[in-house]
């Protein structure tokens, strides 16, 4: 009777452990091979090209490489010396324009109020014609004005959005051209984190599940949502001919790979510990949810299964 016992407690605790592997395979097996994760991720943000409106000599800068700077901080100057000349002379030409256009309209007036025997009817008009020019003359100097202002304002280059200096090699004395970049300018407010899924995982994945990010060498993972994701990736298989007609790939790969996809996730919330560098590495896992917004139940298995997966994620 002893003997039978202890058969049967050893029977139960084989087929409970063979149970538990075979949940544990299961849900191992889900994690790695259907559950809609990639170690492919990296952390992105919107980079600006910052570069001056106006040419001229670097007098001032005023930021250093991987400085952080508010919107609207001035990052270098251009010698304001042949805008500010400028901007006098501009001044001048308007108020003598504003003077010849006071003595056409007064010229204009008076004209007009004469009679026919005392002056032409052409006088008149020439009169008014040149009352016109005068104007159009004095509009001309006001908006030169107003350029030479503007171009004396865009003398100091400003950060159009608060973010950090990287790439930056300007020095005093240096030549900057318009519309041509001197240091990059990364957008604090549109860091993300942005993971490239197979294909195959999309389904699965949805605008608002709940996302978890671990970059690499740090030991705290991050959490989010889906923001979006991409609306197309370049066909590579494919190209425009001479003729603008398609020029497809004769040839044909029997293995076929899926295709990656980018999913872009916002960050919930990001600890002061946690620097997102422009660049890194990142592991990315989308949680389904059910038909409530929920967690499924798929989704906590696969929470354990990834933290007994070898090196968790």
């Amino acid at each position: 009777m002893t003997r039978l016992i202890a058969l049967s407690f050893r029977l139960t605790v084989t087929l409970a452990m063979v149970a538990l592997a075979a949940v544990v395979g299961l849900a191992l097996w889900d994690y790695y091979m259907e559950a809609p994760w990639t170690r492919d991720g990296r952390v992105r943000a919107d980079v600006v090209a910052v570069a001056p409106d106006v040419s001229g000599l670097v007098t001032q800068v005023l930021v250093a490489d991987n400085q952080a700077v508010r919107q609207g901080d001035v990052l270098f100057r251009i010698d304001p010396e042949r805008f500010t000349l400028a901007l006098r002379q501009a001044e001048a030409i308007v108020e003598g324009r504003k003077a010849a256009a006071e003595q056409a309209a007064a010229d204009y007036a008076r004209y007009s109020k004469l009679s026919d025997a005392a002056v032409s009817q052409q006088k008149v008009e020439a009169a008014r014609a040149a009352d016109l020019e005068a104007k159009a003359a004095y509009d001309q100097a006001l908006a030169d004005r107003d350029l030479a202002k503007l171009n004396l304002e865009r003398s100091a280059v400003r950060a159009s959005v608060n973010g950090r200096i990287t790439n930056m090699e300007l020095r005093p004395g240096a030549y900057v051209t318009t519309g041509r970049g001197v240091m990059a300018l990364i957008d604090g407010d549109t860091l993300r984190v942005e993971g490239y899924f197979e294909e195959t995982k999309l389904a699965r994945i949805h605008v608002g599940d709940r996302a978890r990010v671990r970059l690499m060498g740090e030991p705290t993972p991050l959490s989010g949502h889906v923001e979006s994701v991409a609306g197309g990736v370049e066909d590579r298989e494919r190209s425009a001919g001479s003729n603008l007609l398609a020029n497809v790939n004769p040839t044909f790969a029997w293995v076929r790979l899926a295709q990656r996809i980018p999913v872009r996730i916002r960050l919930d919330a990001v600890p002061p510990d946690v620097r997102l560098v422009v660049g890194r590495t990142a592991t990315v896992s989308v949680d389904e949810a059910d038909e409530a917004g929920r967690p499924g139940l798929l989704g906590s298995w696969r929470r354990i299964a990834g933290a007994a997966a070898p090196g968790g994620r």
